[in-house]
């Protein structure tokens, strides 16, 4: 009997241990979600609306604020605006006239043509959870300081949430086209072997 519970609890034991860690992450994942409703709405107009809520939709809708914050931080979409841009930088009037020169306008298209450019940056996943979690409280901060006159709370975060993300989506963008033109005017030199004897 006991070399069979030994067994079994053999058998059971990583069950149970799968079972809590994905219980402490379920259960961390609501506490985050609670943490930030009171956060965006405020902590008593928080309080009130997940008191008068269904508890099973809070058992359900709480933990989904981490996971869709962190999987909208996946999306990489300055990577498709910046797409876009190099695609179509030719039909745009006018937009000659910034390029500095023919030869890098050239360079430029030869560049797209052969599209050997990586238009994404290897993914950090500790940035990027960390990233997505803090960005309601910079949502919060940003809209209390921008969006004073705003009355609702929410609105108020959901502005300085836009805000903060085009902006640094923006400086993104900038700062990846710029390293672009830089490959773009790259130029490899032939390797000249000298006779200098040390």
């Amino acid at each position: 009997m006991m070399d069979l519970a030994d067994r079994l609890l053999y058998k059971v034991c990583p069950f149970v241990a799968a079972g809590v860690v994905v219980g402490s992450i379920y259960w961390t994942a609501v506490t985050y979600g609670a943490v930030t409703v009171m956060q965006v709405l405020g902590h008593k107009e928080g309080l009130h609306v997940m008191e008068e809520a269904d508890p099973l939709f809070l058992l359900v809708g709480l933990p989904t604020i981490p996971v869709m914050l962190i999987l909208g931080k996946m999306v990489r979409w300055e990577d498709y605006i910046l797409k876009l841009w190099r695609r179509h930088f030719g039909r745009i009037p006018g937009l000659k006239n910034l390029l500095s020169s023919v030869a890098l306008m050239h360079s430029f298209r030869e560049y797209l043509i052969n599209d050997n450019l990586s238009y994404s940056d290897p993914v950090s996943h500790t940035r990027a959870l960390c990233g997505a979690l803090i960005l309601p409280t910079v949502a919060t901060v940003l809209g209390k300081v921008l969006f004073s006159s705003v009355q609702s709370r929410l609105q108020r975060a959901l502005l300085g949430g836009l805000t903060f993300v085009a902006v640094k989506g923006g400086m993104k963008i900038y700062l990846k086209h710029q390293q672009f033109l830089r490959q773009c005017q790259r130029r490899v030199l032939n390797f000249e072997e000298h006779n200098d004897i040390l």
